[in-house]
């Protein structure tokens, strides 16, 4: 069996692979890149031939304890890296932090505009709070899903209710849609970046463009000539602006 599993709450959950019996809540140990970790399922998925990390066990009491304990602890933590990142004047924007299951190591994830040179900081930290420290340069979709929230449709946003890894969105599919012409600003999730449920509907206009002219593309009617203004995917119609003025609507099989 396959289990998505939440292991650090800055990232999407992660899909892991073992014959234990794990069900939608259990709090587990799963093997990561930086040692094991605790995390929980949220998923159940089919086993298949992707290669997967291994989810190691099922969390034990002490496990719960130790992560809960370590959740107490992320407050003071913050503030120390944010003191020391004060001190160093380094244009970094703290999001969130996490001890490592046995205590050897902190991680500190963190927003910044292109690459930071944060070794000074990172020893500083280390020096005070006696810990290997780690320092995780993420994006701000991955703020968003942090923090979560609500987007303009009044729905928790997508990236924070929705597990598994979530398509890039373009501009393209803007423009495919009919939607980029609202601007930047009314497109854009609570990240700044656009909306992920610009990816929802994609395909389906993909393939309802499919034979369509192009938005001031010039056509021929039973009118005669005249320039696409509009188009509706969804209606396979055509709004066309005539050589003489006129607006005329029309089908996509009426187009000469």
């Amino acid at each position: 069996m396959n289990f998505l599993v939440n292991v650090y709450s800055w990232e999407l959950p992660r899909i892991f692979s073992s014959d234990l019996e794990a069900k939608v809540g259990d709090g587990v140990i799963v093997a990561t890149d930086y040692g094991n970790e605790f995390g929980q399922v949220v998923e159940l998925l089919p086993k298949n031939k992707e290669k997967v990390s291994k989810l190691l066990r099922l969390a034990t009491k002490r496990d719960c304890e130790v992560f809960e304990k370590n959740k107490k602890e992320e407050k003071n933590l913050l503030k120390v890296c944010r003191e020391e990142i004060k001190k160093a004047d380094l244009m970094i924007k703290l999001v969130a932090a996490k001890a490592s299951l046995d205590g050897k190591q902190i991680i500190f994830a963190f927003i910044a505009d292109g690459r930071v040179d944060f070794r000074e900081l990172v020893r500083n930290i280390s020096g005070k709070l006696k810990k290997s420290i780690r320092m995780q340069q993420i994006g701000s979709r991955d703020e968003a899903r942090n923090f979560g929230g609500y987007g303009i449709c009044g729905r928790e946003i997508c990236c924070a209710k929705f597990s598994g890894s979530l398509k890039s969105i373009t501009t393209e599919m803007a423009r495919q849609q009919q939607l980029a012409h609202r601007g930047s600003e009314r497109i854009s999730g609570l990240c700044g970046r656009l909306m992920c449920c610009l990816a929802y509907e994609w395909e389906q206009y993909q393939s309802l463009l499919k034979g369509m002219p192009e938005i001031y593309s010039v056509v021929s009617v039973k009118e005669g000539k005249g320039t696409v203004m509009e188009i509706n995917a969804v209606n396979q119609e055509i709004k066309v602006k005539l050589e003489n003025g006129e607006y005329i609507q029309v089908k996509k099989q009426d187009l000469k």
